[in-house]
């Protein structure tokens, strides 16, 4: 009950309830089509990101603001300890010819070393330019030649030969220094030389329009675009979300904030996460995966207050707890669990506020009886003391949200882009909502066009896509920017993401389909993989599903069967269709018959970055997959 009784103690104070008063603006129908969020953090004035560091090291020196795994156990470090290596690698830059506004692009999983290069870029004026670590040297080449970064990190031996590879014909191929090859140590002594005075310099030149990163978009549709990220924007994101997000983590709870980051940095959100976490020096640790088997033993051992991820990570947390009680014969007990819990998370969070009695003395008693048999089980999955998660990247399942409430999680949902610096909507503490992605964040403003389009103004937005005029007048408007989402906003505010607008699709007779709806729900449950709602132009809406790897593993196991079946016979085994069945009649259940799904078809394989289904966020490559599986889907509309 810990996370309801750090609810109830916060809605007595006004100043929290203060922070989320939203401004609405009507259309002339009454419906809202605006709604206005004010700046909780003051406009930067002066100064940069790259001064946090030495803020933290003068203000607070033997704060612990990051946790590095070293020898099997997380070492603490310093703020004074921090900031001592960031000036060290930001001399040896500068001692290799980075010049101020000049380039490093940084090709690494999560790791210390990434937040440690980025604060050393930035120290020594430099602009970093991310790459994610699966990046094809084709991928690779692009983003260093459009970028013209003249300096590359990378991670592994595998890393370098894909920027070798990838850059090859240029001209001038960039500097390369990899991390596993001692890139830290040998920066710093090719910085001995270097006079500090030089870095405290650079770092004062710094504004806050001053351009910190060129992020590049995941590229679903073509090219991938350089986002023209300055210091303001990545500080409007932050300070806002910190004095947003932080009593509740903090203030309230009593305990001291940490979190895990696992989340891609090559990602703006994990970029942003640990630029708040360093602004409310929050103890940050890093972990390089995002697979639940390899991330559970890590959260389990840094044991984190709260996470931010994506609703991948959610799923699969509720997916390995089922699976563990089919395994023992207890399938029924946590799907009863799983509905108590929807049940007493609505019941609860209406009585919180509001509108509602809350749970009657049965539910109470079923809630208390599956909090000894389940969910303090779910807990102890994410490390034993988070009390709070952080999801984007697409909707969260609105009952495996209410069940993580139930558990004594809240997973407050965000929704934003590259363009946006990362969140430009969160669900406020004190006024959770499951099923939207809440309010705009402090100082952002979301408008809905007259054709349902998400447009975006505010301090976080972007100013440019780098070297692409066209690019940049066809998404910006008056500051505006246009997100390509479709949305909804209701009579308080809150934001609902029904799709994009170019993944709309209309079937042959006339009715407008959102398949992220559909897909969204298919992927909450097992043992559905990824997925592709298609239609358009067709009579009715169908869906391409993949069976997802440890879920196959999980269903041969508890039925007897051999763990090498092939899936090609498992495609086509009635059993498992009728599973798929269920999963599908759920997703139906949220949209109506004519937008329903008739048919579906499994299909071998998975979609991967690796085959090109996949971007590096994990977005689906749409066209590509209707192209790689044309043939299934003919035969879904000529069975």
């Amino acid at each position: 009950m810990g996370v309801r009784k750090d609810l109830k103690r916060a809605k007595k104070r006004t100043d929290l309830a203060d922070r989320t008063k939203v401004e609405i603006t009507r259309d002339h129908h009454g419906a809202v089509c605006e709604a206005r969020m004010p700046a909780l953090a003051p406009k930067a004035a002066t100064g940069s990101i790259a001064d946090l560091p030495f803020t933290n090291a003068a203000e607070a020196p033997d704060a612990v603001v990051l946790r590095r795994r070293e020898n099997g156990t997380w070492q603490p470090v310093t703020a004074a300890a921090f900031a001592r290596e960031v000036t060290a690698v930001a001399k040896g830059l500068v001692a290799a010819g980075l010049e101020p506004g000049g380039r490093v692009a940084v090709m690494s999983r999560t790791r210390y070393e990434w937040t440690l290069l980025d604060f050393a870029i930035w120290a020594a004026g430099g602009r970093s330019v991310p790459v994610y670590p699966t990046s094809s040297p084709e991928q690779i080449e692009w983003i260093v030649r459009d970028s013209d970064a003249r300096f590359v990190v990378v991670e592994t031996p595998e890393n370098a030969a894909a920027v070798a590879t990838g850059t090859a014909d240029h001209p001038d191929p960039p500097h390369v220094w990899r991390i596993d090859g001692g890139a830290i140590s040998d920066l710093t002594v090719l910085g001995g030389g270097v006079a500090e005075e030089e870095v405290t310099r650079r770092r004062a030149a710094l504004t806050p329009g001053t351009v910190a990163t060129i992020c590049y978009t995941s590229g679903t549709t073509g090219r991938p675009k350089g986002c023209v990220l300055t210091h303001a924007n990545l500080h409007a994101e932050a300070a806002n979300t910190v004095e947003l997000l932080y009593p509740i983590f903090k203030e309230v709870t009593g305990q001291i904030a940490s979190t895990l980051l696992f989340l891609p940095l090559a990602h703006i959100l994990g970029r942003t996460l640990q630029i708040a976490c360093l602004t409310a020096r929050i103890e940050l640790g890093h972990f390089p995966s995002i697979k639940p088997d390899e991330l559970r033993p890590a959260l389990r051992e840094f044991r984190p207050t709260f996470l931010v991820g994506v609703p991948y990570l959610f799923e699969k947390i509720h997916g390995t707890g089922r699976a563990t009680a089919e395994r023992i014969g207890r399938a029924a007990s946590f799907d009863r669990a799983h509905r108590v819990g929807v049940r007493f998370g609505e019941a609860h969070l209406d009585k919180f506020l509001g509108r509602g009695k809350g749970p009657g003395p049965g539910l109470y008693a079923a809630w208390a009886l599956y909090d000894l048999l389940v969910y303090r089980r779910i807990r102890r999955e994410l490390g034993g003391r988070t009390r709070y998660a952080i999801s984007g990247g697409s909707p969260l399942d609105r009952d495996l949200n209410l069940f993580f409430y139930a558990a004594g999680i809240i997973v407050y949902e965000g929704y934003g882009l590259t363009e946006t610096t990362a969140a430009a909507t969160i669900v406020p503490p004190l006024n959770p909502r499951p099923g939207t992605v809440g309010l705009p964040v402090p100082g952002t403003s979301i408008r809905i066009a007259e054709d349902g389009e998400v447009l975006i103004k505010g301090g976080i937005v972007f100013g440019a896509y780098w070297n692409n005029q066209a690019a940049t007048d066809a998404a910006l408007t008056d500051e505006w920017f246009a997100t390509g989402d479709l949305g909804d906003l209701d009579e308080d505010g809150y934001l609902t993401i029904t799709g994009r607008k170019k993944d709309i699709l209309v079937t042959s007779g006339g009715k407008n389909v959102s398949p992220a709806v559909l897909e969204d729900r298919l992927r909450s449950r097992p043992p559905v993989g990824q997925c592709v709602v298609v239609g358009d132009n067709r009579p009715y809406v169908a869906a391409l599903i993949t069976l997802d790897r440890e879920d196959l593993t999980h269903w041969l196991y508890v039925r007897g069967m051999p763990a090498d079946t092939p899936v090609s016979e498992l495609v086509h085994d009635p059993r498992i269709r009728a599973d798929v069945q269920k999963v599908v009649d759920h997703a139906n259940q949220a949209v109506s018959r004519a937008e329903s799904i008739r048919e579906f078809a499994l299909v071998e394989g998975e979609f991967t970055e690796e085959n090109g289904l996949l971007t590096p966020s994990l977005k689906i490559k749409r066209h590509a997959v209707t192209a790689a599986y044309a043939k299934e889907i003919e035969a879904l509309y000529h069975s």
